[in-house]
């Protein structure tokens, strides 16, 4: 990992990621992990670049090691209604609320801060240079990719497990031909202009 400052005189320091603003379908899932540093966990980096098996190996090793994990979510109707960019932070918000132990300070990925009690600072390509949000994007990757293979079990035609709800060809050649399901994103322009041209 680069070197990165980290905030000086916090003891807990949260890591926040989300995953999932771009798919038509599902919730954007967020993550929020603070690291136990007796217990170091290696091979952190931004979750897309691990291999899927490593992701799934690494998951489960940040939730028995971390000091406190938990997800944060935003629906689909949320999403619509408020925009992704503010679901997004408000997902952000649920996660940081639902960990076991409050951090005395935040590391979000990005360039954006949701309203917070605690501290905390925006760290562009936060998920490959602070630990604590590689662990969260890794976390928030996971999760989300076993909801889209959930998805994918109730409605096979549309292949979520392949895509994952991105907008893929093929998501796009199934949404056409089989419709908007209830789970898809209704204010994202794909979606919209097939509902239009119902």
């Amino acid at each position: 990992m680069a070197e990165f400052e980290y905030p000086q005189g916090f003891e807990l320091i949260a890591g926040v990621d989300e995953v999932g603003r771009g798919p038509l379908v599902g919730a954007v899932v967020t993550a929020a992990v603070i690291l136990d540093p007796n217990n170091p966990i290696d091979g952190l980096t931004d979750s897309k670049k691990l291999s899927e098996k490593k992701r799934e190996k690494l998951a489960e090793e940040i939730k028995q090691k971390a000091l406190a994990w938990s997800l944060g979510r935003a629906e689909p109707e949320e999403i619509d209604a408020l925009n992704i960019l503010q679901a997004t932070m408000l997902a952000m918000q649920r996660a940081i609320k639902n960990l076991k132990i409050q951090p005395h300070f935040v590391l979000i990925d990005g360039n954006r801060i949701p309203q917070l009690a605690i501290p905390a600072q925006a760290v562009v390509k936060g998920d490959s240079l602070v630990a604590e949000i590689s662990a969260a994007s890794i976390i928030a990757k996971v999760s989300r990719d076993h909801e889209m293979e959930v998805l994918d079990k109730q409605y096979p035609q549309y292949e979520f497990a392949k895509h994952k709800g991105y907008p893929t060809k093929v998501h796009l050649a199934k949404l056409a031909e089989f419709g908007v399901l209830p789970q898809h994103r209704r204010s994202f322009s794909p979606v919209r202009k097939l509902l239009e041209n119902e």
